[in-house]
């Protein structure tokens, strides 16, 4: 027999939210209720009522000192403003996804834009969903709901349709109805608001079922995702069953199943997933012989004989390498360094005292010796392997310290067991480093936790994590940003256009115009990957959800400063940067030139520029004239000269006007061309 179990299978990230939220406040003794079920699964709702959290169908029934919390399907505006009104405390457990639809919805115009709901009117996600429209809206549940709505829509003469989908819509059903609608409508707004997590677990449930002669979904009957997963996985199986609990399992079904396939909603607990899988494991166990199983247990009780006795040990002495202690006996014991603690980095020291009294699994006894050879690292691990079965059960985030990285993954020790993580589940991204890994603190859960015989084997996830971490931080991005407000962020990429600042979960562009006051050539000039900056956001685009960061401080604008700390009349040594035939242009700071026209060089009357100066000389100039509007800036080394050495200065108007002309043409074609390398880029 072969069981497959979806590793999507069970809690999703907004029911997980839900759940945690609740249990929080019961343990904080808070009063707790509800809005409907919290999740649409009964035994979880049981199991909240037994502690006390109560669900009600309207908040009249509330009173002074209660705290509902809005369950992860989320809620029509109306309600949250009703209970503003009525100033009735309340937690907002409405998952992330959701939220987001309801942002999109409630931005629709309604002169000129009409919304249509992928999903079933009747749940309570969609009423939600309907509750935050602005625009009128029309709801359809499959392609032919669809056919009957198309027309009306149709009709409806210079109104664009925004199209948003349940979290939990069909995704088979939602690229049929997407494909119809963009040949009918012009220009729709398309929004696949499917959640990742439900196009994974339908996915996965379709190919398990296509490989399964008896499929499995575990749910509850009133959960809309569970249903929707019975019906992907009846179609390609047709032996699929829909349970709630272990009890409604087939004995004769299971018995004879060889290749069985296991699914479960989203706000199905791991608990009852398991429940289920041990149930099938014990109904087909009783195909083992007897006789073989009674001999592989015969041999292991042997073996228990020799070793794996339990003792209390005091230590006596530490060393480098090993430990003493006292057991009681005439042999000496000793724990080799490898056998006192699973993290290979360990100090005896830091692991055990002298006097400490400690539990010990006998490893090796030397009668001609006289020596025992103990473990404390294996105690530690079979005491909590028992303790890492539950945590496995119920997601729960551990933390724990990377000790080493091995071939495919890393190790962490958790509770005395080592605990392997693929290198697939250790890091947000593939291609980032395992060995910067090492000797890190990280957050992760379990995915699989296995017990075959002797041999154990657990296996988490610090990815699974870090995608909610950062669900949780761009929730709480979107639900604070502005234009203006500034963020420390990590430069994470460098195009030729600019650089990519990670804010927390939310990605934003720094345009390389925005990155110096100066022309740049590329972002390498200024930052580099692995920087932290400092940004404020200059533009966000509510549909794209793309983010303009500006990185420029005012007080670094080179013409601030200028008319800061060199007003007209302040003498200046400048560069000469270039020549033309009516002057010579000079910086004065970094970012700003000022032209010396050729009647101001010198005293006397010169044919050209290039005569008395060269590109790169330093000269002493004084700034006769600034033009904040234009940005131009005259310059006079002649205004220096001793004024009884001072010649008539010619009439210069016509060339002073020629001048400005030029570098007014010269400032548009460098404008021009610096936009269009930004916009080929």
């Amino acid at each position: 027999m072969i069981i497959r179990k979806a590793e999507s299978a069970g809690f999703c990230f907004g029911v997980n939210r839900a759940i945690k939220m609740v249990e929080e406040l019961l343990d904080s003794n808070y009063k707790v209720y509800t809005l409907g079920p919290i999740i649409h699964n009964m035994e979880v709702v049981r199991d909240l009522e037994e502690r006390g959290c109560r669900s009600v169908d309207c908040i009249d029934s509330l009173k002074s000192g209660e705290t509902l919390v809005i369950r992860s399907h989320g809620v029509p505006q109306s309600v949250i403003d009703e209970l503003d009104s009525k100033k009735i405390e309340y937690k907002d457990a409405t998952c992330p996804f959701v939220r987001k639809i309801h942002k999109i919805v409630a931005s629709a115009n309604s002169d000129n834009e009409i919304v249509l709901i992928a999903g079933n009117s009747e749940h309570p996600e969609v009423q939600g969903i309907i509750g935050h429209c602005k625009a009128h809206c029309y709801t359809f549940n499959n392609e032919q709901e669809l056919d009957k709505i198309l027309p009306i829509i149709l009709n409806t003469k210079n109104k664009q349709p925004i199209i948003v989908a349940q979290t939990t819509f069909d995704t088979n059903e939602w690229k049929k109805c997407i494909k119809k609608i963009k040949k009918l409508c012009t220009n729709p707004k398309i929004f696949d608001t499917i959640c990742n997590a439900t196009s994974v677990r339908q996915n996965e449930a379709d190919i398990i079922a296509a490989r399964s002669d008896f499929m499995v979904v575990i749910g509850d009957r009133h959960s809309s995702n569970t249903g929707k997963l019975f019906d992907i996985c009846k179609k390609q199986c047709p032996n699929t069953v829909l349970i709630e609990t272990a009890n409604e399992l087939d004995y004769k079904q299971v018995k004879s199943a060889e290749n069985i396939g296991v699914t479960a909603g989203a706000s199905t607990p791991a608990r009852i997933i398991k429940e289920v899988l041990d149930t099938m494991s014990e109904i087909k166990s009783g195909e083992t012989n007897f006789e073989e199983s009674f001999e592989e247990l015969l041999e292991e009780s042997l073996k228990n004989l020799n070793t794996n006795e339990r003792v209390m040990g005091t230590v006596l002495s530490i060393a480098p390498n090993e430990v003493q202690v006292d057991v009681g006996r005439k042999q000496t014991g000793f724990i080799p360094l490898s056998e006192l603690s699973s993290d290979p980095n360990a100090k005896p020291e830091d692991v055990v005292k002298v006097g400490d009294k400690i539990e010990l699994l006998i490893m090796k006894t030397n009668d001609q010796e006289g020596t025992i050879m103990l473990s404390k690292r294996r105690v530690d691990a079979q005491k909590g392997w028992e303790t890492l079965q539950e945590k496995a059960d119920s997601q729960e985030i551990l933390t724990s310290k990377v000790t080493e990285a091995v071939k495919g993954g890393v190790i962490v020790v958790y509770n005395g067991v080592r605990i392997f993580i693929p290198a697939s589940q250790a890091t947000a991204t593939r291609d980032e480093s395992l060995e910067n890994l090492v000797g890190q603190e990280v957050d992760f859960r379990l995915i699989e936790v296995s017990q075959h015989g002797r041999r154990r084997r657990a296996i988490g996830s610090i990815r699974s994590v870090l995608k909610e971490q950062r669900a949780a931080q761009r929730e709480e991005f979107w639900k604070n940003c502005e234009i203006g407000k500034r963020y420390k962020g990590v430069v994470k990429s460098l195009t030729s256009y600019g650089a990519f600042v990670d804010l927390g979960g939310v990605f934003g562009m720094i345009h390389i115009s925005e990155l110096s006051w100066t022309h740049i050539k590329h972002p390498n000039e200024v930052v580099n990957v692995g920087d932290t900056v400092e940004v404020y956001i200059k533009d966000i685009n509510e549909e794209t959800k793309k983010i303009s960061l500006g990185f420029k401080n005012a007080e670094d604008n080179p013409w601030e400063i200028l008319k800061n700390n060199y007003p007209e009349g302040t003498v200046v040594n400048a560069t000469i940067v270039g020549l033309t035939t009516f002057g010579a242009f000079a910086n004065i700071i970094p970012g700003i030139d000022g032209l010396i026209h050729i009647s101001q060089i010198a005293n006397k009357r010169i044919d050209k520029p290039a005569d008395v100066l060269k590109v790169g000389e330093t000269v002493e100039a004084k700034i006769t004239a600034i033009d904040f509007d234009k940005k131009r800036v005259s310059l006079s080394m002649r205004a220096l000269l001793p004024e009884d050495e001072q010649a008539p200065a010619p009439k210069t108007e016509k060339a002073t006007e020629t001048a400005e002309a030029v570098t007014e043409t010269a400032e548009a074609a460098e404008t021009v061309e610096t936009e269009a390398d930004a916009d080929n880029e």
